[in-house]
Parts: structure tokens; sequence; C-alpha cells
């Protein structure tokens, strides 16, 4: 027999579990594969590590993800460590897990790899995005940190190199929590301003982790949708950031960019030197050239006599042959005058009024001749149709009196005025109904009798059924 103390409940039992398994198992590394993995709104994270022969279920809470920068995906080996517990609504074995790191490759480096492939699927890294550098730029902002060294030699670089040029800092911290967001409002604002002809995005050098910032999603799309054109110029050579694949142009170091946003001081005054030595040149053979056309111009020119009388001698010509055209238009016009005169006459109205007075004569004629025929033959159908009514109406009569006699020989026969005639008589009490049964009657009623000629009353003293 069972003691009754010994029973426990489902909850007690898998509570007592819970206790004894955080109690007596430490927390551990685990290594394994992401399987099941299902991401809900909550932010919480639940999924299977499993290996080839086992499986474990777990849980990784939100609040414990801070540091995950990489994507989490089935399929993915993965260190973790965790606190084995017990989950009691499902009585299910789970580990909680406290930290994460991919197996075989470092936390920051798989989520540069995954970002840096997602960004490149997308586009942003190809060159028919980026914009081309001005020539000459008037303004250059830099977004870096005001108390770094890196504005130091880009100002630096600036003023030996091209000193024509304005230099707008946009101050913000490039490391740190959260410094994404501050590089962002610093980029932003230095776009919006359309202050600047080109921008330049600086920081020194620093380990993954430092230079994280400029590995923020967020920050590359911001990179990607500036409208001003951007240098990149992140840590040392050897660095590389999303940022700088983003850009519109990555400069090694930021003293190289300002160097490449840049033309050469002295490469320019040489430059200069040497065009103005060219158009100097070009004017000189200018100049030996209009004069020499000058020259050929002199002898094409002619007397100012000369001209007038060609041109007195061309106005006695026009005159003529002005003279001679009106002329002749002259002549052509009366001919046309003499034309549209008798075509007039022939269109005269008096003699279109006659001609139409002769048309509505005949036409009068005409419809008086065609009404009289018409009358004709209308009058001979007319005299036929009533001939035809006549006899039609006769024939209607005499048929309809002979079914008239028919009818009255058959209600004659039916009438019961020819039965009275055959000896019968109709009786019926003092209110004129027909007595058809004795039993509409009662001895001492008075009744009458309607024979074929006249009718009597008589008073009922006997009746019989049969």
């Amino acid at each position: 027999m069972f003691n009754q103390d010994e029973i426990y409940t489902v909850s007690d039992f898998l509570h007592l579990c819970k206790n004894s398994i955080e109690k007596d198992i430490p927390h551990c590394w685990i290594q394994g594969e992401i399987s099941n993995l299902s991401k809900p709104s909550s932010g919480h994270w639940y999924f299977s590590l499993k290996d080839s022969t086992g499986q474990i279920r777990c849980a990784f809470f939100r609040l414990s993800q801070r540091n995950i920068r990489f994507t989490l995906e089935n399929g993915m080996s993965v260190v973790m460590r965790g606190a084995p517990t017990v989950y009691e609504l499902r009585g299910d074995f789970q580990m909680i897990v406290q930290q994460m790191e991919p197996a075989g490759v470092g936390n920051l480096q798989l989520a540069f790899d995954q970002l840096k492939n997602k960004l490149l699927n997308e586009g942003l890294f190809d060159e028919a995005n980026k914009k081309k550098l001005p020539v000459s730029p008037k303004t250059i902002g830099v977004i870096s940190s005001s108390s770094g060294a890196v504005i130091r030699d880009i100002v630096h670089v600036l003023k030996q190199r091209y000193p024509y040029t304005n230099i707008l800092l946009y101050d913000t911290v490039v490391q740190g929590e959260n410094a994404h967001k501050k590089i962002i409002n610093a980029l932003e604002s230095a776009d919006n301003s359309k202050l600047c002809d080109v921008l330049i995005l600086a920081r020194g050098g620093g380990s993954l982790e430092d230079l994280w910032s400029f590995n923020e999603e967020e920050l590359a799309r911001a990179v990607f949708s500036c409208h001003t054109p951007l240098i990149s110029a992140i840590g040392h050579e050897t660095d590389t950031t999303i940022a700088d694949f983003v850009a519109d142009v990555r400069a090694p170091t930021p003293t190289a960019a300002a160097v490449i946003a840049t033309p050469d001081r002295l490469t320019l005054l040489d430059l200069s030197r040497k065009l103005r030595k060219q158009l100097l040149e070009h004017v000189k053979q200018t100049i030996e050239n209009n004069k020499l056309i000058l020259k050929q111009l002199q002898f094409r020119i002619s007397d100012p006599r000369d001209q007038l009388q060609k041109n007195a001698q061309k106005l006695d010509d026009y005159e003529l042959r002005l003279n001679y055209f009106i002329r002749n238009i002259f002549v052509l016009l009366n001919s046309k005058l003499g034309a549209l005169k008798t075509e007039l006459n022939q269109h005269s109205p008096y003699r279109l009024i006659d001609f139409r007075l002769e048309q509505s004569k005949t036409s009068k004629e005409r419809l008086l001749k065609n009404v009289t025929g018409a009358c004709q033959i209308y009058r001979s159908q007319l005299h036929q149709l009533n001939s035809r009514l006549h006899l039609s109406t006769k024939y209607s009569i005499k048929n309809e009196s002979k079914q008239l006699n028919h009818q009255a020989n058959r209600l004659h026969i039916l009438s019961p005025l020819s039965t009275l005639s055959r000896g019968y008589s109709i009786t019926h009490n003092d209110q004129g109904s027909v007595l058809l049964s004795t039993n509409d009657v009662e001895l001492g009623d008075i009744v009458g009798t309607k024979l074929k000629q006249g009718q009597f009353s008589s008073k009922v003293v006997k009746k019989s059924d049969t």
C-alpha cells in the first residue's frame, strides 16, 4: 500500500523537478545547430538546439539579446551559454539562453557579413548609384568628432593643398552605444543644409567593436539616401566598414579623403599658367586672322556712287516692269468683269421668276389632271363597295333571323308554359315559392295553383308522402 503523503500533484512534481535541475545542474556552454526557430511579436526567440542524436528546447528572451549583432537563422551553428530549467506549463525541459556566439566566427564578423550581403543584393553598393565628386568644391562638410585628431589632420591637409575652400564641421560622437544615431543626425543636418559641395565622413582607426557604429544598417541607408556626394574615411587603410561600401568614394584614411576631395593648389597654379599661355597664343592668332579678314573685306567694298547708280538703274527697271504688270492686270480684270456680267445676266432674278412661274403653271395643270383621275377611280371604288355592303347586310340579316327562329323554338320547348299546356300545374305557397315536397307545407296553409289558363287558391287539409 502507498502512503497518501507520498502522492504529488502534477504541478508539485514539475516544480520539484524544476528546483532540482536549477540547483544541481550549473550554467554551461553548449554547441549545436538552430532549428524550429520562432520569433513572435514579443521579441523573444524560441528554438531547438540539436546535434546528430538529440535536441534541447531553448528560450532566448529579448533583454538578453542586447549584444547580438547577427541575425539568427535555422541551420546556423552556434555556441550558447544558458541555464537549464523546466517549463512547468508543458512539462518541457529547456535552456534559458543568456549568451550566444556563432560557432567558428565572431558575433560582429557574422553580423557584418550578413548585412554586407543583404545590402549588396539590394543594390546599395552599385556603381550606378554613386555620385561624382565636384572638381573644385567651395565648401566641404566634415562629419566627425571635434575632439579627435581626425579633424585637425583634415584641416591641415586642406589648408596646404587647397586653401580656397570653406570647412564646416558637423560635430558628433563616433563610438559608443547609439553613436550611429547621432552620426545619422549630423549627416542629415549637413545634407539638408545644402551648404556643402561634398561631405567627408571620418574617424580614426580602431577595432571592429570601436568601428561598429559605421556598420549599422540604419547608418548605411542614411548614407545611401544622402543627396550630397560623400567620401567615407573611417579607420586605417586595412579597416573596412559597411559605410565604406555605400559611400560614393572610399578613402583609405581621413587625410587621403581631404586629398581626394580637392585638387592640388600647385597643380592648379601650373595648370593656370599653361592655360594663360594657351589663351594668349589663341588671342594673338585670332587677332592676326581677323586682320587678314578685314583686309579682304576692304578690297570687296565698292564706291558708294557706283552702288547708287546701280540701284537707280534697278529702280527704273522695276518701275517699267511694274507699269507693264499693272496694264496686264487691268486688261485681265476687264475681261473677267465682262464674263461675270454675262453670267450675272443669265442668273437674273426676273428670268428665274418667269421660269418658276412657268413651272408652277405646268405643275398646277398636272395636279388638276391627277386629282380628277383619282376622284373618278375612288368614286368607282366607292360605288362597288356600297353594293357589296348592301348585299352583305341583307345576307347577314337573313342568316341571323333564321338562327333567332331556331333559338325561339328551342326556348318554347323548354318553357314551363308549354308544360302547363299538356295538363300540368305549378303549386306555390303564399310567399310565391314553388312547392316540391309535402314537407314544404303544413295543414291549414293556403297554397296557390297555376294552370295553363288562370290560377286558384286552396287550403291544405291532408298530406301524404305517396
